[in-house]
């Protein structure tokens, strides 16, 4: 009977802690990201900042390249920054923008205004984010200048992000999510349906 035994399934707290452990890296890759050059940035740098070690991020990402690929995507972002009907976007996008601002002390769009930080992988970060974001939005988009009017409302929520996040704008702190997403809202739907 030597057959060979399979090793058991992870345990869902196993896979809890590992999805957990995963999320803290990305989270370092991005914060670090925004505040260095691509080149700077270590695996060591990004370990002690997530609380774990080097090797661990080797394991779940592979290597540097890798990790900052990921990091680089917006896809996953773009999935919950579109996650509404066309004619509700607007709100849903600056509510987006605020509510990871607050819940997760970033906004994952403005990582496109630290480009020019990352050289080569500058081009990368930009072409992800034309891809994933803009060009997506405006596949969604009826009407003349799909592409135009998409950019334009990504835009105006980059500043929103900017505003609250980089510039930490007062009064845009102290008010409520959703008093700013029914005052911002229609200015970024306006680009989104124009004329409705």
């Amino acid at each position: 009977m030597g057959g060979v035994s399979t090793p058991p399934a992870p345990s869902l707290s196993a896979r809890r802690d590992a999805e957990a452990t995963k999320a803290a890296i990305l989270r370092a890759a991005r914060h670090l990201l925004a505040r260095h050059a691509h080149a700077d940035i270590t695996l060591k740098a990004v370990a002690e900042r997530a609380g774990v070690s080097p090797p661990l991020i080797v394991k779940y990402f592979g290597n540097k390249d890798t990790l900052f690929a990921r990091v680089m995507s917006f896809d996953t972002d773009a999935d919950a920054l579109l996650d509404a009907p066309l004619p509700g976007l607007g709100r849903h996008m600056a509510r987006h923008v605020l509510t990871s601002q607050r819940e997760r002390g970033a906004d994952p769009l403005l990582r496109i205004a630290f480009a020019p930080l990352h050289g080569d992988h500058g081009d990368i970060l930009r072409a992800n984010f034309r891809a994933q974001v803009t060009e997506r939005l405006a596949a969604r988009l009826t009407g003349p200048d799909p592409g135009l009017r998409a950019e334009l409302a990504v835009a105006a929520l980059v500043g929103l992000g900017v505003m609250y996040g980089i510039a930490r704008g007062p009064h845009l702190r102290e008010s409520d999510v959703d008093t700013i997403a029914d005052r911002y809202g229609p200015l970024v739907q306006a680009q989104l349906t124009p004329g409705s």
